[in-house]
């Protein structure tokens, strides 16, 4: 039993034990960038015999053989390659498969982490790796295989397309998704040797995507260390200042752990728990960050840096323990959290509370079983079926799995790449309330979500139909924000239908892309009606029956040359104003009065904005479906600058506007009106971008920042400062950079003046 407890803390720096609890304090943040690597991160040519002899330890029946041979094959296949740092690429690899092994992942892991790169980067194919290692271990290294040998217009379409592969993969067996995150993990830890603009971009990568996947599957030091490590590189100034500050309040931090320690283990040891861990350790940079940034803080009012944890036998000592908590600290209202009842979807369950502890300090506390926290550490790695079946661990019968299944259906209903990033975005980070359903069915959903979320996780026909909601017996709107413990039902009537509206407060994936489709659905119908009565007119005026077209010679070219596969879709294209009915008539009756426009010069038409639309005065620097003639305006909802990624969308006698190919409200447009566009770089331009701060509320501010905008070379169009309270202050700045590396120098460069909390680009 002892042996088994001792597992319970990990990580530990020191120990103090007392005759009947055990205790530990944690000195170095949790998941900080700086920590205690594991093995084979810290020693990254670890043997074979190393990696076997770790792996024995947990699974004595492990096929030694079978991993000495991946072994030998990556590092013979990658003789000769070396990494940015100059080391040897074997190096990787042999990284991978250890924290596969800090996973207790089992030997089929272990050797797809050693092979996950020789299908990538050596002559190696997956056949091979089949022929060589079996089809288990290759169709998981297949699963981690990016696509580089597909050519791709938009790197946000090759990410989404990795993604969609890997997702298939991983639906088939989840070890897919562990190695990709062991992978993503130590290509963090070797980070330095790249680029800074590859840093940010890999960073941002890794913490919209691969820290929330870490989160969901329940591996917390690996989310942890994800988190800390894309800050140090997103927000360099804002990691090392932050670093600073929590070493130079080490021993004071370390004695106030010590003195929570000590008052926790006295109590529950009286309570009659004597055999509860109890350990304390500060909270990982990026989580103290995130706490000042959304409370709007300096590090030296963050009272709640610190976490606690108690550890016990079962779950009735859990409640023991929290009563116990309960009794001798002051409760902090609408702090407690019972994820043991109502476990999270991951299937991490445990106490959380916050009290007044000791030196009228706030302290977090979790309270677990053994088994508990066993799965908070390892997530969905410590349920291995295919440890006693010998199958691999599928994602189908699984209840954990939920959010995983949902991603499986994105990827089959969703055929847009940036809408499937972005469902999967706000699915990744959603933070969870607990709802019921009349019947006392528990329904879980991200935090923000609305009664028309509730309506389409029922079905969907039922949140078409919704027209009203009630919440605990009360009508509520359908935007109102649902809250822990709320009964919902819905109220749904046959003549309702979704309104666009919707799209502005419901906060899940689903909701999002039923709704989105229905409206897609809808703006074509009415396209296919206006492109139908306009090519009939068209064609009328050039003496041809619209009946005839499909039957015309020239019918099947004219639809590959307009990129149609039907005549409707050719309908809903022109109905849409991306072609000109005068195009196609000229294309299938070259002979006709619309003789004109030749066909070898017919492309799609785009309108020219109105001249009374001042924006279309911008400067042409973009290349519309490769042609650098087209005349644009840039959307006000994003404030694209030349180095976003951007995207045009067709309006009917308004021309194309540009937005970023992030923007919101692209999403919500229907796919056959966008057109690939791209920086013109060769024709210098500049562009219009807010620009907000977040400051304290003092003498020469104004002046202080408007000089860093000068520093950087950008010019300021307008300036709106006011006062939010007595300390703080919010100034926005509508500038003109040339591009995005100026608008992100500018942004550094506010970013380090002292009175400065926050800096972001925002929209119009």
């Amino acid at each position: 039993m002892a042996t088994r407890r001792s597992r319970a803390v990990t990580e530990t720096t020191s120990a103090v034990v007392a005759p009947a609890v055990t205790m530990s304090v944690i000195s170095k943040p949790t998941g900080d960038a700086d920590s205690e690597l594991p093995i084979a991160a810290a020693d990254a040519l670890a043997s074979a015999d190393q990696l076997i002899e770790t792996l024995s330890a947990y699974l004595p029946a492990c096929d030694a053989a079978l991993v000495r041979r991946a072994y030998d094959f990556a590092q013979l296949h990658h003789t000769g390659q070396t990494r940015k740092s100059g080391e040897p690429y074997f190096a990787h690899p042999v990284a991978v498969a250890g924290l596969a092994l800090k996973l207790r992942l089992d030997d089929a892991s272990v050797c797809a982490g050693l092979l996950h790169d020789v299908v990538e980067d050596t002559p190696v194919t997956v056949a091979d790796i089949e022929r060589e290692f079996g089809v288990e271990i290759a169709e998981i290294v297949d699963g981690v295989t990016k696509l580089d040998k597909i050519e791709f217009t938009h790197k946000e379409d090759k990410q989404a397309e990795n993604f969609r592969k890997m997702i298939v993969a991983m639906s088939r067996d989840i070890r897919v998704l562990l190695i990709k995150l062991a992978d993503r993990l130590h290509n963090m830890q070797t980070l330095a040797h790249m680029r800074p603009d590859q840093q940010k971009r890999i960073s941002r990568e890794t913490i919209e995507i691969y820290a929330p996947l870490a989160n969901r599957l329940g591996i917390n030091w690996m989310k942890s260390q994800l988190e800390d490590l894309c800050f140090r590189y997103l927000y360099p100034e804002d990691y090392q200042s932050l670093k600073q500050k929590v070493g130079q309040a080490k021993s004071e931090r370390e004695a106030h752990i010590a003195r929570v320690v000590r008052r926790l283990q006295v109590l529950v040891a009286e309570a009659g728990l004597p055999q509860a861990l109890v350990s304390g350790r500060p909270k990982h940079l990026f989580g103290i960050y995130r706490k000042m940034q959304r409370q709007d803080l300096p590090y030296e009012q963050i009272y709640d840096a610190q976490g606690f944890r108690v550890i016990v036998e079962t779950v009735e000592e859990c409640y023991r323990a929290l009563g116990v908590v309960h009794t001798h600290f002051t409760p902090i209202p609408g702090r407690f959290k019972d994820y043991i009842a109502l476990a999270k979807d991951n299937n991490y369950q445990s106490l959380h509370t916050a009290v007044m502890g000791p030196d009228n300090l706030q302290v977090e506390i979790q309270i677990r079983t053994v088994d508990m926290n066993r799965i908070a550490d390892y997530g969905v790695a410590a349920h291995w079926r295919y440890k006693e079946s010998g199958r691999a661990l599928s994602i189908r019968d699984e209840k954990r799995f939920t959010w995983l299944k949902q991603l499986l259906e994105w990827n089959h209903a969703v055929s847009d790449n940036d809408e499937f990033l972005d469902n999967m975005k706000i699915d990744l980070f959603a933070d969870e309330v607990y709802t019921f359903t009349p019947l006392g069915e528990v329904k879980i959903y991200p935090r923000g979500a609305t009664p028309v979320d509730f309506a389409y996780s029922v079905h969907t026909r039922v949140g078409e139909r919704a027209t009203g909601a009630k919440v605990n017996g009360v009508m509520v709107p359908l935007s109102y924000r649902l809250r822990n413990g709320d009964t919902v039902e819905i109220l749904t009537r046959s003549d309702g239908r979704p309104s666009q509206d919707w799209l502005e407060f419901v906060a899940t994936a689903r909701a999002k892309t039923k709704i989105r489709n229905y409206i897609r659905a809808e703006q074509r119908k009415r396209a296919l009606g206006v492109g139908r009565d306009l090519l009939e007119k068209a064609f009328r005026r050039a003496k041809f029956s619209f009946q005839r077209v499909e039957k015309h010679d020239r019918f099947p070219k004219m639809l590959s040359h307009f990129r149609s596969q039907t005549i409707d879709e050719l309908a809903i294209r022109v109905g849409f104003g991306k072609i000109e009915t005068a195009a196609v008539v000229a294309w299938l009756l070259p002979d006709s009065e619309e003789k004109a426009l030749e066909k070898e010069e017919v492309r799609p038409l785009l309108r020219r904005p109105r001249k009374k639309d001042k924006r279309a005065s911008a400067p042409a620097s973009i290349l519309v479906d490769g042609l650098n003639d087209i005349m644009v305006r840039f959307a006000r909802c994003c404030a694209p600058v030349p180095g976003d990624g951007i995207i045009g969308v067709v309006t009917r006698g308004s021309g194309t506007t540009v937005h970023r190919r992030s923007c919101p409200r692209v999403l919500d447009i229907d796919p056959m009106r966008r057109l690939d566009c791209a920086w013109d770089t060769s024709r210098g331009s500049a562009a219009t971008v807010n620009v907000r701060v977040w400051t304290g509320n003092g003498p020469g501010m104004l002046a202080q920042m408007s000089q860093r905008f000068v520093d950087a070379g950008v010019n300021i169009l307008a300036a709106h400062c006011r006062v939010v309270d007595s300390q703080r202050a919010v100034n926005d700045f509508e500038v003109i950079v040339a591009d995005l590396d100026q608008l992100e120098a500018v942004i550094d460069r506010l970013q380090r003046l002292e009175f400065v909390s926050r800096v972001e680009r925002i929209r119009a």
